[in-house]
């Protein structure tokens, strides 16, 4: 079994729930607010579900069309995409593989940047994160006062965690460029 993409994994939930059309997909996910943690465009989940139907996770169920609205095909997972969803699911979830994200790599060269720049661009991220951070508390309130069971929306927690661990972590950095207790000395081209 190929690893499934997180765009994958989100497809066979989805279509775990109930048979339904690519854009119902598309839509939900974004209604739900998974495109913050799954990167999903239109183009890119259509050719998901082509390929999983290639690997027969999903089968087409049928076809409509709704007044000029173009044909759209309804999906159902198969019985071997429920067994790739949960396979991937525990494999993910016990196995830590490490993801290599682009911030600790342009942290690792911020000492190429003055001090004030750097503090400059630092405290942006943080105003970023606190936006974020508001939003995200935003929408677990809302599962929360909808009554949404935790396991539902507890991704949405660990990302709040992530991100408040994060904002911290750089808010102490500010602290500590500003009291000298960090000596910043940028590089310079020699």
């Amino acid at each position: 079994m190929a690893d499934l993409t997180p765009l994958a994994i989100s497809v066979l939930a989805l279509l775990n729930e109930r048979p339904m059309h690519a854009y119902e997909m598309y839509q939900l996910l974004v209604s739900r607010q998974n495109d913050r943690i799954v990167k999903v465009r239109p183009g890119s989940l259509y050719h998901t579900v082509e390929r999983l139907a290639g690997q027969e996770y999903v089968r087409a169920t049928g076809t409509e069309r709704a007044g000029n609205r173009p044909e759209r095909t309804t999906y159902e997972i198969t019985p071997a995409g429920v067994e790739a969803l949960r396979r991937r699911v525990e494999s993910g979830i016990e196995k830590f593989v490490y993801e290599y994200p682009l911030f600790p790599v342009v942290l690792s060269e911020a000492h190429n940047l003055e001090a004030e720049d750097a503090l400059l661009r630092f405290r942006r991220r943080v105003e970023d994160l606190d936006k974020w951070l508001a939003d995200l508390d935003q929408s677990l309130g809302l599962a929360r006062e909808n009554g949404v069971h935790e396991p539902y929306w507890i991704g949405g927690a660990y990302i709040r965690h992530q991100i408040a661990a994060e904002r911290d972590w750089l808010a102490t950095t500010i602290e500590r460029i500003e009291s000298k207790d960090l000596p910043w000395q940028p590089r310079k081209n020699t």
